[in-house]
Order: structure tokens, then sequence, then C-alpha cells
């Protein structure tokens, strides 16, 4: 319906009020000759309102001539009468035309530079050290690339991990995930909190610069403010400071390796079956033959059927190649699988436990469910978990 308006709108359209004591034979004739009606309104028994386009309008005066009735153009709406209007007035026509220069101009170019998800880096700083690279406010749309953008900033903060880069209308959108850094590095010119970089139970609290806002024996939650930038005078005014601190904080890490007793191993007895398919404009055929084995292995090769340098051929030979496996079971022996689990499940820990972390307990589970070995380790630590986040951002 909304792709018929439209292009009504385009073509041009006439309301028309008819007015006589024939209405219901006139629509009728009109359909009968395909002249297309459309927001029929009945104004009452002897008037009705209607839309027509400009070619079926001339056939429609035909008609209403025919049947004795009487017509009146309300009004001429769409592109081609906005034409005729505006012809005749030239500096409205130029303005109009400017105006829309204008907008389109102006949307070529980027006007605003978001930045989402800093927290350790100013966002100044990186906004002008895009400035130094020819990306700011102003700059054309075709001069920036997304791809160079990204790279740009990962060569310059190898601590981002994550930065994705998209042009939405005027606007230049860069969202950033960053690692966690020391606190040495994030810039002291810029006032601070300190956060909780995970969850744990606060052992020990020092806060040389800011506000402590918690006590050892507390249970903080990822992203708390445990010691605020943000302090008080004597006169009830707040005044922004870079916080410095260290907060210790019982941790927990777990990891679990499931492995099943009954291992199932695949071994290539060296039966091969092959069958050939055709493949043509990424539609393939295959020429299906029963596959001799009951456990195989497919494997598929294309090669084209003309190698040409000068023309390209979408027109492919399909290799399918089935080899046959045999599954053969292996119990494995209990206490080895415990402890290869257990050494899976500690590596996997080791790779999250920050540098200079304390282990203080370690706890390790295994349990039987059907065919599975299931291991469970928990390894509690005491570490600094305080994560600066700039306050400006």
């Amino acid at each position: 319906m909304l792709a018929i308006k439209i292009w009504n709108n385009f073509k041009g359209y006439v309301i028309i009020r008819i007015e006589g004591l024939q209405l219901e034979r006139l629509l009728n004739l009109a359909l009968s000759q395909d002249i297309y009606l459309w927001d029929v309104r009945r104004l009452n028994n002897y008037q009705v309102e209607i839309c027509v386009s400009p070619k079926g309008l001339a056939y429609l005066i035909e008609l209403i001539d025919k049947v004795g009735c009487k017509y009146e153009i309300l009004q001429k709406k769409g592109l081609p009468y906005f034409i005729e209007r505006v012809k005749h007035r030239k500096m409205f026509l130029t303005g109009f035309i400017l105006f829309f220069l204008i907008v389109f101009l102006l949307s070529s170019f980027i006007w605003k530079i978001e930045i989402n998800g800093l927290e350790q880096t100013p966002q100044e700083k990186v906004v002008e050290y895009l400035g130094d690279n020819g990306i700011m406010s102003g700059t054309p749309k075709i001069r920036i690339s997304e791809d160079e953008v990204e790279l740009l900033l990962m060569n310059e903060y190898n601590y981002f991990s994550f930065i994705e880069v998209q042009k939405k209308g005027v606007k230049l959108i860069i969202d950033i995930k960053e690692e966690t850094i020391s606190p040495e590095k994030v810039d002291r010119s810029y006032p601070a909190n300190i956060i909780a970089a995970k969850k744990g139970l606060v052992e020990k609290v020092v806060a040389r610069n800011g506000d402590a806002l918690v006590e050892a024996g507390e249970i903080v939650r990822e992203g708390q403010v445990l010691i605020s930038g943000a302090m008080l005078t004597n006169e009830s005014e707040i005044y922004l400071v870079h916080a410095e601190g260290e907060i210790l904080a019982r941790t927990r890490y777990e990891s679990e390796v499931i492995e099943p007793i009954v291992k199932k191993i695949e071994r290539e007895t060296g039966n091969i079956f092959k069958q050939k398919g055709l493949k043509i404009n990424n539609r393939g055929v295959r020429f299906i033959k029963d596959i001799p084995f009951t456990d195989y292995k497919e494997y598929i090769r294309e090669e084209k059927l003309f190698d040409f340098d000068i023309i390209d051929i979408p027109i492919n030979i399909i290799t399918y190649e089935y080899r046959e496996i045999e599954i053969e079971e292996i119990k494995q022996n209990i206490d080895t699988l415990k402890n290869s689990n257990q050494l899976k499940a500690i590596e996997e820990i080791n790779l999250q436990i920050k540098e200079g972390a304390e282990i203080v307990a370690r706890d390790i589970k295994h349990e039987i469910n059907g065919n599975n070995l299931i291991t469970n380790v928990v390894i509690e630590t005491i570490e600094e978990i305080g994560k600066k986040v700039i306050i400006d951002n």
C-alpha cells in the first residue's frame, strides 16, 4: 500500500468531487473501463469524492458527461503539479534546490565523533590523537576508512582489546573495550575513581588520595567504586582528584572439566569410496550412489572443468571422497583421568589469575556422572582488585 501511495505521488493525481443522481452507474462504468479510482469517499446520496490519475481523469470526465453528473476539481497533488507550481517562482525553486544541496553537502561530512567504552583512557586524548591523524569534526566521510581508524587506534593503544568503528549519519561512532592496565599507566592529570575489577571479599584498603568507600570484611561487586575521586570540602563542595591506593581482596576462580571415561577413537581402515558431482553457478548436482561404509569421514574437493585465463566459466567438478573408519572404545584409567582433568582446570585458571596474586586456598572435587568424569577446581587468591576509571569519561 505504501509503494502505491509513493507511486501515485510521483506520477501525480487529482482529488475531485462528483455530484449527481447516477453515482453508482458512474462508478460501475469506470470499473468496467479499468479506470483506477481510490480513496472513494461518499459524502451523501448525491456527492462523492475520489482520487484519480491525470490520465484516468480524461476518461472519467467523458463518463461523467455521459451519465449527466457534475464534477469539481478540489486538489492537484504529486510531483508533476508541484514542479508546475514552482517553475514560475524562480526564487522559491532556487532556494528549494539550494536547501537540498546544502543538506546533501553537510551530510557528506562527519560532524561528531562519539567514543563509547573508555574507562582508563581520557576521551580527550583519543579525540586529540585522531585529530592529529586527520580524523576530526568536519572531515569528509569519503576520507575516513573504518578499518584504518581501527588500525590506527590499535597501534597507539595496544590494550584496546576490541574496536568497532561505524559511520552513522553525520556521526563517527567508535566502540572500544579496554583490557585492565596497571594503575601507574593511567593519566594522573585527570580525576579518577578506583573501582573493583572483579567480585571479592575486601581484606585491606589503603587510600592515599580520595575517599575510601569500603572497609575490610565487605563483599564488593565488579564495577563498584572503592576509592572515590570526588571529595567534599568543609563547605560541602565537591572537588575531583585522581584517586590513589590499593585494595586487596579475596577472590575466587573456578574451572570445570568433563571427560568421558570410555572414549571413542576413530581409525581409518584405508578403504576409500569416491563419487562425482557437478556445480554450476553455486548450484550442485551429485551423482548419488550408495556409500558402502557404515562409519566414514567425508572430504570434498572442487576443480574447474574449464580453466581459461580470459574467461571464467563457473562449472566445477566436485569429488566426494569417503574414507571408512573404525570406532574403537577405550576405557581410560580413572586416576590418570583425574590427574589430566585437574591439570587442564588449573591451567585454565592460571590464565585468569593476575600476576602477583597470592594463592591461599585450593579445592578439587571429582564426580562420576554416567560415562563422564567431572572435575571441579576452585582456587582462592588474595590480590589487588583496584582498577582506575577516568571520571571525565
